[in-house]
């Protein structure tokens, strides 16, 4: 039984071609929600992408994908009009998922290498924070979001502890966490449900990017109660069950999806 078929609803994926994204399309898809996805894609990466858009076709499913800047207010336009046109009166957002990764990974001391700068700083908090409520605000403007939608984005446990190479991240981290707590708080009475998932340390090519990963890792298996990685697909059942009818009373949380990671 495919809980979402029929219901004519949509999951909008925020960096859906990789990662948490992917996976979590690939989730929402097998249960009959519709996907749309907005990533940005060299023309090299493109067969193995389309690849994954087919797998996920093959579910029956709908799937819009949008090779676009996510962050430019124009771009972001262009795809909340294709929706609307595509969508008529009938079809909406149950799900938008925040899974973007664009930021600075400097030292704020360094001899040999650049370092953090107010600008970095700035892009950071943009992307990876202020851009979910961007993302709300025009869909909600749009009329979009269905009766009782459900916001979830991605943070990590660099949102209270300070990691080597990560303050501009965390920085966005936290913006995200506040600005969810404020959208469950503000947006309640439209049927607006936002969550933050603290997803563990999970082996992506955005954990590859951060200096030193290798000791992460480790440092990881070591300390998760069930000793591995969390996986995409952790996070992706996790994204699942807060899109769920009885999920509904869950809003303006930090959810820890990590296996006891953050428990030692």
């Amino acid at each position: 039984m495919k809980e979402f078929q029929n219901k004519n609803y949509w999951a909008l994926i925020l960096g859906g071609s990789s990662g948490l994204g992917l996976a979590t399309a690939k989730k929402l898809a097998k249960h009959g929600m519709n996907i749309c996805i907005v990533h940005r894609n060299s023309r090299m990466q493109e067969k193995e992408i389309n690849a994954e858009f087919e797998t996920i076709k093959n579910e029956g499913v709908q799937l819009k994908a949008f090779n676009t800047d996510a962050f430019k207010s124009e771009k972001r336009d262009a795809v909340i009009e294709a929706l609307q046109n595509e969508f008529g009166n009938k079809e909406k957002i149950r799900t938008l998922v925040h899974s973007v990764a664009k930021g600075n990974l400097k030292p704020m001391v360094s001899n040999e290498k650049p370092v953090l700068k107010h600008d970095d700083f700035a892009l950071t908090i943009n992307a990876m924070g202020i851009s979910l409520y961007d993302w709300t605000k025009a869909l909600f403007e749009a009329k979009l979001f269905a009766d009782d939608a459900r916001i979830i984005s991605f943070t990590s446990e660099g949102n209270s502890k300070a990691w080597q190479n990560y303050a501009a991240v965390s920085a966005a981290k936290v913006t995200l966490e506040a600005i969810t707590r404020n959208i469950a708080l503000e947006f309640a009475l439209f049927g607006i449900k936002a969550n933050c998932i603290q997803a563990g340390v999970t082996d992506t090519s955005s954990l590859r990017m951060i200096p030193g990963s290798e000791k992460i890792i480790a440092h990881s298996l070591v300390r998760n109660p069930n000793k591995r990685l969390t996986l995409p697909e952790d996070v992706a059942n996790a994204v699942y069950l807060l899109s769920k009818d009885e999920a509904s009373w869950i809003t303006g949380t930090v959810i820890p999806v990590d296996g006891g990671e953050h428990l030692s």
